[in-house]
C-alpha cells in the first residue's frame, strides 16, 4: 500500500487539514459532501487537493475514491490512476470502485493481444477473489463469464479450455448468495445445454443442491443487508440513533456469517466471515470494538498473524486508543513475542513526560511479570521523576510490592514516600490506611488520620472522617469511638456537611456503630424512616430559610392569607410569558377581551398584597385574575396552603404532609357567617365572576354536604335536579331545606352531630367546601 505521502497532493493536503477548526468540523459529513460536489465541476488538477483532503479523514469512504480516480481516468493519466487504486482497492472492498479498476484494466489491455487478454483475466480473478463474495457481486460474476465466452479459441483444444473456464465461472458464481442468482442459474442451464444435452443433465443435477442452498441464504443475508447504509461515511462515534442502529446491523450481518449458515468449508467460511469483517471497518472505521473483534476472532482461529495485521491497522486508525494498544501488547506476550510486547508499551509511555499514569503502572507491572522485581523498582525510581506520576503511581507499586513480592517494608517505605507529596490527596490516605490495616498496625492509622486530618480542609475530609470513623467503630474502645464521632461532626459541622444539627446525636450514630456488613440493628423500614428524617433534618433550615427570604418564595400576608406567592420565582426556571394571559370564556366576543358583566355580589376579596401578572378586564375594570381565583377560596383551605411544607425534589413525602396538616389550627368562621367555602371580605376593586360565570353557564352549581352526598333512585332523584335549578339567583345557604323526607333526616342527623362534637363539618372531600355546619 502507498502512503498518502508518497504522492504529490499530499503537502496541499496537510495545508488544507490546517485550516479546519475543529473535530467536528473535519468529520463534518455536510461539509464533506458539499466539498465532493464541488470537486466534481473543477478539473482534475484542482479537484486533487479537495479529495487528498478528503480522503485524509475518511480514507475508508469508497465513493470519493471513485470520484477521485475517475476524475484522472477522464483525462486518460495512467500513472495517477494506478498510484489512486493501489492506495484504496484493499481497504474499500466496494463493487462500484472494483467495477471502475477492471474497466481500466481492459481499457489498457484491449489492444495488446493475447497477452492483454491474459491481463484481462488476472485481474478479473484478482477483484473476485476479494469482492467476489458480495451480494452485489453478480454483475461482476456475468461480465466476469462474458469475457470468457468472448476470449478466441484457433483449436479444439483452446475451445476445451474456454469452455472449461466458462463452467468453472458459473459454477462459483451459481453457489454465491447475490441479488442475481437466478439469473445466473438459468444462464447456467442453458450453458450446458448448449455443450451436451447428456453432460448438463448430470451436472445440473448435482449441483442443484448447492443453487438451493445458496438462494436459500441469500434471502435471509438480505434481510440483514437491507438494514445497512451503504452510503455512510466514517466518523468517530457520537451515540446517535443512526449510529447505533447502523452498528446492531453490522453486528447482526457478523453473527448471521459467523454462523455459517450455507454449511460451507471452514476456509471458505473463514473467507466469507473475513470479507464481512472488511466491509464493516469500511464504515465503522472508528469504533475500536469492532478492530479489537475482529483481531481476536483471528486469534482464536489460530491465525496469529493476521491478528496482529489487524492490531496494527487498527493502531494507525486509532493511534489515541490505549486499550488497543494494551490489547495488542497482550497478544504479542502471550506468544512470548516480550520483546514486540515491550515496544509497544514504550510506544504508548512515549518520550515519558506526557504518558499517562496508567501508562507507568501497566509497564512497571509488565516489567515484574516479564523481568523481574528489580527491573520495576529501577523503572519506579524514575516514574517518579515524570510530571504526570500521581499518587496512583505509588499506591500501584507499594500494593505490588506488598502483595507479589511479600515485602512490606518496602511497601510502606513508598507509602510514607508518596505521603510527602499527596497529603492533600484523600484518597491516597485511604489507600494508606487500608495497607497499615492489612499489617494491623493500629498506632500508625492513627497517627496517618490525625496527620491527614491536620492538614485537609474540612470539605475534603469527609471520606478521611468517615473511614476514621468506622476503623475505631471496628478496632477501638467505646470511649475512642464517641470521642472521633464527636470530633468528626464539630469539624464537619463548619463545611455544612451535616447541616444544622451536625452536633446532635442520632440513631444514625448507632446503627453505625452496632452494624456489620450486610447486618443491621434495625430493620428496613427502620432504616428508609431514619433516612427520610435525616434528609428532612438536612434541609429543614434551607426551607425555613426559602420560606422567609424577601428575595425568593416568602410569606406575603401572614396576617390574613398566609398564601405564598408566585410573583418571584426561582431564578433557575425558565418560567413562560403569561403578561398576555387572559381567562377563557365562551361568552367573550371575538376581538374585544372583555367578558360580559355577570359578577356576582358577596364575594370575598383576597389580600390586597397578593399579586399576579395575569391581568384581564372584568366589569369594565382591570382586574387580577390570580386574585380573583383566591376570592373564592375559603380561609380553610387559605390556612391548609399555607402549612404545605416547602417540598424539595419531584415526589413529597405523603406521611409528612400530612402530619403537618393534622397538627395545624385551622380557622373556622363564625356560625351563620359561612357561605358556600367563602369568607365575608370585600372585593378590591368591582366585583369577580363566579366559577359557573367563567365557565359559560349563569346558574349556580350548588355542591352537596358530606352528610347529604347519597345516590339517589327514581323520581326521588329527579326532584332533587328540579330543587338544585329551580331559582338561577339563590346562593346554597339561601336554599330552603330540602322537601324529600330522606334528605331532611340526613340534614337532622348530621346537624346532631355536629351539636355533639363541637366540630365543623369540613362538606364533601372532592369539593373541598365547607358544609355551613358548625355547632
Amino acid at each position: 500500500m502507498v502512503s498518502a505521502e508518497d504522492c504529490p497532493e499530499a503537502e496541499s493536503t496537510e495545508k488544507s487539514l490546517a485550516s479546519n477548526e475543529g473535530l467536528d468540523d473535519k468529520y463534518s459529513v455536510e461539509a464533506a459532501e458539499i466539498r465532493a460536489n464541488e470537486a466534481l465541476r473543477l478539473p482534475i488538477s484542482e479537484a486533487a487537493p479537495i479529495y487528498e483532503q478528503l480522503l485524509t479523514v475518511f480514507p475508508t469512504a469508497a465513493k470519493y475514491w471513485k470520484q477521485y480516480v475517475e476524475g484522472h481516468m477522464a483525462v486518460n493519466n495512467d500513472d495517477a490512476t494506478k498510484h489512486i487504486f493501489s492506495r484504496c482497492l484493499l481497504n474499500c472492498l466496494q463493487v462500484p470502485l472494483w467495477r471502475c479498476y477492471i474497466r481500466f484494466i481492459r481499457n489498457a489491455n484491449d489492444k495488446k493481444g493475447v497477452e492483454g487478454q491474459e491481463e484481462t483475466r488476472k485481474a478479473f480473478d484478482f477483484m473476485l477473489s476479494y469482492v467476489g463474495a458480495d451480494i452485489a457481486s453478480g454483475p461482476v460474476w456475468m461480465e466476469y463469464i462474458a469475457f470468457l465466452k468472448s476470449l478466441p479459441a484457433s483449436n479444439a483444444q483452446e475451445e476445451s479450455l474456454r469452455m472449461t473456464a466458462v463452467r468453472k465461472a458459473y459454477q462459483k458464481a451459481i453457489v454465491t448468495p447475490t441479488h442475481h442468482i437466478e439469473q445466473l442459474w438459468k444462464d447456467y442451464e442453458n450453458f450446458e445445454n448448449s455443450v451436451s444435452r447428456q453432460l448438463a443433465k448430470g451436472l445440473i443435477s448435482e449441483y442443484q443442491p448447492k443453487f438451493n442452498s445458496a438462494r436459500a441464504v441469500y434471502r435471509e443475508r438480505k434481510k440483514y443487508v437491507d438494514e445497512i447504509d451503504w452510503n455512510m461515511l466514517a466518523v468517530p462515534p457520537t451515540g446517535s440513533y443512526k449510529e447505533e442502529m447502523q452498528w446492531i446491523a453490522w453486528k447482526k450481518l457478523l453473527a448471521f456469517e459467523k454462523g455459517n449458515p450455507q454449511r460451507i468449508d471452514n476456509v471458505s467460511s473463514n473467507k466469507r466471515i473475513t470479507f464481512t469483517y472488511e466491509q464493516c471497518l469500511m464504515y465503522l472505521y472508528h469504533y475500536s470494538d469492532i478492530w479489537y473483534e475482529y483481531a481476536t476472532w483471528h486469534a482464536k482461529g489460530g491465525s496469529i498473524d493476521s491478528a496482529i495485521k489487524v492490531f496494527q491497522r487498527a493502531l494507525k486508525a486509532l493511534p489515541d486508543s490505549a486499550m488497543l494498544g494494551y490489547a495488542y501488547a497482550e497478544l504479542e506476550e502471550s506468544r512470548g513475542a516480550i520483546q514486540s510486547a515491550k515496544k509497544i508499551y514504550e510506544s504508548l509511555l512515549g518520550d515519558g513526560d506526557n504518558a499517562t499514569a496508567l501508562a507507568h503502572i501497566q509497564f512497571i507491572r509488565f516489567l515484574r511479570r516479564t523481568e523481574g522485581v528489580e527491573a520495576a523498582r529501577k523503572y519506579f525510581l524514575d516514574a517518579r521523576k515524570f510530571p504526570n506520576c500521581t499518587y496512583h503511581v505509588y499506591v500501584a507499586y507499594a500494593t505490588m510490592a506488598f502483595c507479589l513480592d511479600k515485602d512490606p517494608k518496602m511497601a510502606l517505605n513508598v507509602f510514607e514516600a508518596g505521603l510527602k507529596r499527596f497529603m492533600h490527596e484523600p484518597l491516597y490516605i485511604l489507600e494508606y490506611a487500608d495497607f497499615l490495616t492489612r499489617l494491623n498496625d493500629d498506632r500508625n492509622i492513627r497517627a496517618l488520620f490525625e496527620r491527614a486530618l491536620s492538614s485537609l480542609p474540612p470539605e475534603e475530609s469527609v471520606e478521611v472522617w468517615k473511614r476514621f470513623t468506622q476503623f475505631e467503630q471496628t478496632y477501638g474502645d467505646l470511649a475512642s469511638m464517641l470521642k472521633v464521632e464527636q470530633r468528626r461532626k464539630e469539624a464537619l459541622s463548619g463545611a455544612g456537611e451535616e447541616g444544622s444539627s451536625a452536633l446532635e446525636s442520632s440513631l444514625h450514630d448507632v446503627v453505625s456503630r452496632y452494624s456489620f456488613m450486610d447486618l443491621w440493628p434495625c430493620s428496613s423500614n427502620d432504616l428508609d424512616h431514619l433516612a427520610r428524617q435525616q434528609w428532612l433534618a438536612k434541609n429543614m433550615k434551607k426551607n425555613m430559610e426559602n420560606f422567609t427570604n424577601p428575595s425568593g418564595l416568602g410569606f406575603i400576608d401572614k396576617g390574613t392569607t398566609g398564601l405564598i406567592s408566585n410573583a418571584t420565582v426561582s431564578s433557575k426556571v425558565v418560567y413562560p410569558d403569561i403578561t398576555q394571559m387572559a381567562v377563557y370564556d365562551p361568552r367573550q366576543k371575538p376581538g374585544t377581551g372583555i367578558l360580559p358583566n355577570t359578577a356576582v355580589p358577596g364575594i370575598p376579596a383576597a389580600s390586597r398584597t397578593l399579586s399576579n401578572p395575569v391581568v384581564t378586564i372584568l366589569s369594565g375594570q382591570a382586574t387580577n385574575a390570580f386574585d380573583d381565583v383566591l376570592q373564592a377560596t375559603p380561609p380553610t383551605l387559605l390556612a391548609f396552603l399555607t402549612n404545605l411544607p416547602a417540598v424539595e425534589g419531584p415526589t413529597p413525602n405523603v406521611d409528612v404532609v400530612l402530619s403537618i396538616c393534622l397538627q395545624s389550627d385551622l380557622p373556622a368562621a363564625p356560625a351563620g357567617n359561612v357561605k358556600s367555602g367563602t369568607a365575608t371580605m370585600q372585593l378590591r376593586s368591582g366585583a369577580a365572576p363566579t366559577t359557573s360565570d367563567l365557565s359559560g353557564s349563569t346558574k349556580p352549581h350548588p355542591v352537596p354536604s358530606a352528610s347529604s352526598f347519597k345516590p339517589n333512585r327514581g323520581k326521588r332523584k329527579d326532584v332533587d335536579r328540579q330543587d338544585d335549578y329551580d331559582d338561577d339567583t339563590r346562593t346554597v345557604q339561601s336554599q330552603p331545606l330540602p322537601r324529600d323526607a330522606f334528605r331532611i333526616r340526613q340534614f337532622q342527623k348530621a346537624r346532631r352531630t355536629a351539636s355533639q362534637t363541637g366540630s365543623a363539618s369540613y362538606g364533601s372531600a372532592l369539593s373541598g367546601d365547607l358544609s355551613g355546619n358548625t355547632s
